[in-house]
């Protein structure tokens, strides 16, 4: 088995990214592109990119923008994998759409495409998607909310802490399955904010980091004081969210709802911080992404995808210790069994 050793390639090589490099002699290379290399998610993700490619002998490398959003960076990372002549890329898009200019250049490369986690826009200007099915992420946790409130739900005060202005498809498709899944109609499923359901304060970004989750429930505290019910895009802006309202005294007569399944979300179910998070599973994507890499290096075959799906479903489950009827769902105990982070 050929080991990986790391290498870090300083700002000037690379402008505003980061990256580490595996590198010992091997049949070829492969990229791994993440939105950042903080956030527990791409930790994860990054874990078993490595790791399954030291199994198979694959040369990996690995870049991350300083935050999400950091377009140019991967951009750039892109171009820098096809001069490279990897074999495959594996990206989650910090802009969904922007980037697909470059992911066809490296696919008329001869690069495989896939993407991870967040699905490119068009979903199919990727090789292949791995991913949590967010929209059924978004609304487990949204059924649950809407039975949790009973018949309260009707009178429902929502903050909708959404991840980004540009909205990329995984934010949307978060939030707009939380909308479905607590019973409010909606207009046009590939955007947010154009809904007329009163219950609904605002919307807000967050970068999907605990500042910004703090910064936006903040907004919408000013704008309705009432708020009562919280959707997140993931657990560190639901853990900035309920700073704020632990500031005000109101941590606990607002439910907060999540989506991830990190160690230290499932902790925060565990410690009635967030009422329930759907757990998803960035190794495995990660893992099957190189493993999908792999097999078109040796045999040129693609992924196939999930029967009924246009992409490669990694699974979901929703996690609370305040189980409703009619939820699938597993307590704090079993989640942390599944974690990760």
């Amino acid at each position: 088995m050929k080991s990986i050793t790391t290498t870090l390639l300083g700002a000037t090589a690379l402008g505003l990214f980061g990256m580490v490099g595996a590198a010992q002699a091997a049949d070829f290379g492969a990229c791994l592109i993440t939105k950042t290399d903080t956030n527990p998610f791409f930790v994860k993700m990054k874990e078993g990119a490595t790791a399954k490619a030291e199994e198979l002998g694959i040369t990996l490398k690995s870049y991350a923008g300083k935050i999400d959003g950091d377009h140019e960076a991967q951009v750039t990372a892109i171009e820098t994998c096809i001069a490279d002549g990897a074999k495959g890329i594996l990206i989650t898009p910090a802009d969904t759409s922007s980037i697909v200019s470059s992911v066809q250049k490296a696919r008329d490369a001869g690069l495989l495409v896939i993407a991870l986690d967040t699905p490119l826009d068009p979903i199919d200007a990727a090789d292949a998607t791995f991913a949590t099915d967010n929209f059924i992420a978004g609304e487990l946790i949204g059924k649950w909310a809407a039975a949790s409130l009973g018949d309260e739900a009707a009178n429902a005060k929502i903050a909708m802490l959404d991840l980004a202005v540009s909205q990329p498809t995984v934010g949307v498709l978060r939030d707009q399955g939380f909308m479905q899944g607590f019973g409010i109609d909606l207009k046009d499923p590939k955007k947010w904010g154009d809904e007329d359901d009163p219950r609904i304060v605002g919307h807000d970004v967050t970068a999907g980091n605990e500042e910004g989750g703090r910064k936006a429930m903040e907004n919408l505290l000013a704008k309705d004081p009432f708020i009562n019910v919280v959707y997140t895009i993931n657990e560190p802006a639901a853990a900035g969210a309920y700073e704020a309202l632990k500031a005000l005294g109101r941590e606990n007569d607002v439910l907060i709802v999540s989506v991830d399944g990190g160690c230290p979300g499932v902790a925060n179910v565990a410690d009635g911080v967030i009422g329930a998070t759907s757990q998803q599973y960035p190794l495995l994507m990660a893992s099957k992404g190189i493993e999908a890499i792999k097999a078109w290096a040796d045999t040129g075959a693609k992924p196939e995808v999930t029967p009924g799906k246009d992409f490669f479903d990694t699974g979901v489950k929703l996690i609370t210790d305040r189980p409703v009827e009619g939820v699938e769902s597993i307590d704090s105990k079993a989640g942390a069994d599944l974690c990760w982070g």
